[in-house]
């Protein structure tokens, strides 16, 4: 099977910053609506054959243009949604996004029992959307080609502790508004073939003046923050 996890379209938090990963969530900015409008055609090599998007506004959103192309429903899945902010959520300062990326990057380096901040620990995301992974691989034949509407800090967490990605690697990547993460099984596990870190219909549709949190990579992130805090070298994961 294949699976294109594709992150969805920017939102007014994409460009302030603030950490937005409670229901319903944002809606999409007009550059949002226009990265979404490019998906079908970014993605029409690819033969489609399921779409589903997390409970979150956002994902649904940037996967109606798609879903209409292909004249197929778009499937609400629980399960992959974006990693929860805890007592994080809705803030937009340095000391937040330290706090949040941190806790990232520990589940990534193997601490999956780290809790983020008044919220879920590393078991608890991956179980979750391993779970949603799974109900969405019964519920198509093994051969097919499906794309599932996520999340910048979700897809970038799985895809290191599902996709055979290099720790090291993972922190370093980036993943723009649609940009997206291919993953394939072909022998009982999932590999990463391919990272797309522009969004899906060219780099021409990023925001390079947004304050992309969950965008950026988690190395940019540290060490933006530990500038903010005036200290001479990057804070990064105790």
């Amino acid at each position: 099977m294949r699976l294109l996890l594709i992150r969805h379209g920017q939102t007014p938090c994409n460009v302030s910053g603030e950490l937005d990963t409670a229901m319903p969530g944002a809606p999409l900015t007009l550059l949002g609506r226009a990265q979404a409008r490019a998906v079908p055609a970014a993605l029409g090599h690819e033969r489609i054959t399921g779409i589903h998007a997390s409970p979150l506004l956002r994902t649904q959103l940037t996967a109606t243009p798609l879903a209409e192309a292909r004249g197929l429903e778009v499937q609400i899945r629980p399960g992959l949604e974006e990693i929860s902010a805890g007592t994080l959520e809705g803030r937009a300062d340095p000391d937040a996004h330290h706090a949040y990326i941190s806790c990232l990057v520990a589940w990534i380096l193997g601490d999956l029992d780290r809790p983020m901040p008044g919220g879920p620990d590393g078991h608890d995301f991956l179980g979750r959307f391993d779970a949603a992974v799974q109900q969405i691989v019964q519920d198509h034949d093994p051969a097919d080609t499906v794309a599932v509407f996520s999340h910048g800090a979700a897809i970038r967490v799985y895809t290191a502790l599902r996709g055979g990605l290099d720790a090291v690697e993972a922190e370093q990547l980036e993943i723009m508004n649609t940009g997206a993460a291919v993953l394939e099984n072909r022998t009982g596990r999932w590999d990463l073939v391919a990272w797309h870190r522009d969004p899906l219909g060219g780099p021409s549709l990023e925001d390079r003046a947004a304050e992309d949190v969950t965008g950026e990579s988690a190395e940019e992130v540290l060490d933006e923050t530990a500038e903010d805090a005036g200290e001479g070298t990057p804070r990064r994961t105790p």
